[in-house]
């Protein structure tokens, strides 16, 4: 067993993995303050090769996130990663997200301009704003890392990475998202407001935050996100990890509370973001504590319940009913490491 967990840490590059994830947090957290439970679960959605929405008042961070993420991280051009910015709008169409096609007076043809889609890092601002028509439009760059236009398929960037926002307060004008946008992010968060103390220190070193967003380091390469989110798939689930979430899944199928269960896909996501929130926790392994974390996030969005009551109960009972079940079982660490 010394011999199986000595090659598992070997594997992983424990102290080098563990180095790059902190700091990537902690340079975010230079212009984002208060808020690294959120940007430790912003990073396992980027880590775990998914999209993340955000849903809060305005004036929370959620833009300033996004571009300080992105700004991060250093291309192979050294540039920085290709941030685009899309202010979803009701009259926004299909077309200015993915490009059109335009005549070139010197090949006499039609050619094709990308569109802000081509890029690292999205950032879809109010993405309810737009018609249902212009967010659908996002459902294949999402799902499959592709566009298709006519005839011809344009495969995207090795790393593309949705951060979308919406508004929670506001109805006029906006267009909910159906299920099947929904069921594209990994996670759904809101980022809520700082504490006191936090507030009040950004009040008086808000000039200080501000130049660190002008002069954000590139701490980390395009090279090493994509070496992370390789990482990821080793990170070792146990059985009875499995299980659980299994169990929370066909759970939601049978709730009398629940008018949409969660799907296969939302147990496949729910895993993926377990395995890549314990490699920004610096471990090898899930643990159920992790379950309770993320279930809200990963879940939540995924299910349409019959009315508020079972919105704010049902999951949560759910979840700690298998946090419960584990909790007897008494799974050492060497089960949690090796298989």
């Amino acid at each position: 067993m010394e011999e199986q967990n000595e090659t598992m840490e070997q594997n992983i590059q424990q102290p080098q993995i563990t180095d790059k994830t902190q700091l990537l947090i902690d340079n975010i957290e230079t212009v984002i303050k208060g808020k690294r439970s959120k940007i430790e679960m912003i990073v396992s959605v980027l880590l775990a090769r998914g999209h993340v929405l955000l849903e809060d008042n305005p004036g929370t961070g959620k833009t300033l996130l996004a571009r300080t993420l992105a700004q991060s991280i250093a291309a192979n051009n050294a540039k920085g990663l290709t941030f685009k910015r899309i202010q979803f709008t009701p009259d926004l169409l299909p077309m200015d997200l993915i490009g059109s096609h335009i005549f070139d007076d010197t090949q006499k043809d039609f050619i094709f301009k990308k569109g802000p889609l081509f890029c690292n890092v999205l950032l879809a601002d109010e993405i309810n704003r737009a018609s249902p028509k212009v967010q659908s439009a996002l459902l294949e760059s999402m799902a499959e890392n592709q566009i298709s236009i006519g005839d011809l398929t344009y495969k995207l960037q090795d790393l593309f990475f949705v951060v979308a926002t919406q508004n929670p307060v506001e109805i006029e004008g906006t267009y909910p998202l159906p299920e099947a946008q929904l069921d594209r992010f990994f996670m759904k968060l809101s980022l809520d407001y700082v504490d006191d103390e936090t507030e009040a220190d950004i009040y008086r070193n808000y000039l200080k935050i501000n130049e660190n967003l002008h002069s954000v380091k590139q701490v980390l390469n395009l090279n090493d996100i994509l070496q992370l989110q390789c990482e990821v798939d080793k990170i070792y689930v146990h059985d009875e990890i499995i299980a659980s979430i299994r169990n929370i899944v066909a759970a939601t199928r049978s709730d009398t509370g629940i008018l949409l269960p969660c799907s296969t896909r939302s147990g496949i996501i729910f895993i993926k973001c377990l395995k890549a929130f314990a490699l920004v926790n610096s471990r090898t392994f899930v643990i159920e504590d992790d379950i309770k974390t993320l279930a809200h996030a990963v879940l939540h969005h995924r299910i349409i319940f019959k009315n508020n009551d079972a919105r704010k109960k049902t999951l949560n009972s759910l979840v700690d009913k298998e946090i419960t079940r584990l909790a007897k079982l008494k799974i050492n660490s060497n089960d949690l490491l090796v298989e």
